[in-house]
């Protein structure tokens, strides 16, 4: 049965008005960070797939590490949701996870039995972790160049996949909104893959148009400024379709895209990545990339069972894939 905003206010003992306005990054609300991670934790495990503990595994106690304080982690549901699944996926097999952001990183226990480092983080800040301890996991992040054993998302098929859906509805006038990043430390920028593979495949097609790029932060209200920017800029020439970096992003740009009176889909086609909660109570419902959160956490967490279990002494990346969920803010042609 598909989970309603009822059900998220009725869990949360909030009005059902808070749950759609918090959902929406409304930032007229006035409600404490408190209550906006309180909904969107039972959002999410409302969404989440229902497991049975399993096995009899050896308590160990293990630090996940967000590169996120707690408040951006609520700008940004996407590393929420990764460290709900290695919490849950900890409680299924017995071990205990402790929270760590990068706030407090000065207090990360010495005593773990390993860690789970979820985010963009130094090559510096890796190797304090592992003089911690050696039993160190990368979530988001490609491990493969500090010999450490991480998790990805496939990128390049996903991208891939946005570019082709469009195609298939005719609009080969194609947008990007995307941001930057640098590591938890400011030491290193991380360039955005969906960035690179993007301009990668609208070459190949040979549809690239650098002036239908715009380059904000992984925020609402970045995303709103940058679709404004977008509409002033282009006027009539505005692409006929956007694929956007990330959901809180996708939520701005829709309010943009409304306050200009922009029709959605019928003007402009979005297409947003990583399909938080979120994602689904927007209206119009946004097509996004899923990326399988839940599933990156906890084989983040069976990663660190085989490090435990010394099964092999080379260094492992998953790779964990995708699918796109379609809603109402793509055309469909008839």
């Amino acid at each position: 049965m598909a989970v309603t905003l009822k059900d998220i206010a009725q869990q949360a003992d909030v009005s059902l008005t808070t749950v759609s306005r918090v959902l929406n990054y409304d930032t007229s609300l006035s409600v404490s960070d408190m209550t906006r991670q309180k909904v969107f934790e039972i959002a999410e495990q409302l969404n989440y797939t229902k497991h049975k503990r399993v096995g009899n595994q050896q308590t160990k106690r293990l630090a996940v590490v967000q590169w996120y304080t707690e408040a951006q982690e609520l700008d940004d549901l996407y590393y929420m949701s990764i460290r709900m699944g290695i919490e849950q996926h900890c409680q299924q097999i017995g071990f205990k996870a402790l929270q760590v952001y990068q706030n407090n990183l000065d207090q990360l226990p010495t005593d773990v039995d390993g860690i789970i480092a979820v985010g963009k983080f130094s090559r510096q800040q890796i190797t304090d972790f592992k003089q911690i301890n050696a039993h160190v996991i990368l979530v988001d992040y490609d491990g493969l160049p500090y010999d450490c054993d991480s998790v990805v998302t496939d990128f390049e098929y996903s991208v891939k996949n946005v570019v082709d859906t469009f195609l298939e509805q005719h609009i080969e006038d194609i947008g990007i909104i995307y941001g930057s990043e640098t590591t938890a430390d400011n030491a290193q920028e991380v360039p955005d893959p969906r960035l690179h593979y993007f301009v990668k495949k609208m070459q190949a097609e040979q549809l690239y148009q650098s002036d239908f790029m715009f380059k904000g932060r992984y925020t609402s209200e970045s995303g709103y400024q940058m679709m404004k920017q977008a509409i002033q800029k282009l006027g009539t020439k505005l692409p006929h379709a956007f694929f956007i970096a990330n959901d809180p992003m996708a939520v701005g740009a829709l309010k943009a895209l409304q306050e200009a009176n922009i029709s959605i889909p019928d003007r402009v086609s979005l297409i947003s990545f990583n399909d938080t909660t979120i994602a689904k109570y927007v209206y119009p419902g946004l097509s996004s990339v899923h990326v399988a959160t839940e599933l990156m956490g906890s084989n983040a967490v069976d990663l660190m069972v085989e490090q435990f279990s010394g099964v092999r002494d080379y260094v492992k990346k998953v790779t964990v894939g995708t699918k796109l969920s379609k809603r109402q803010s793509v055309i469909t042609s008839g």
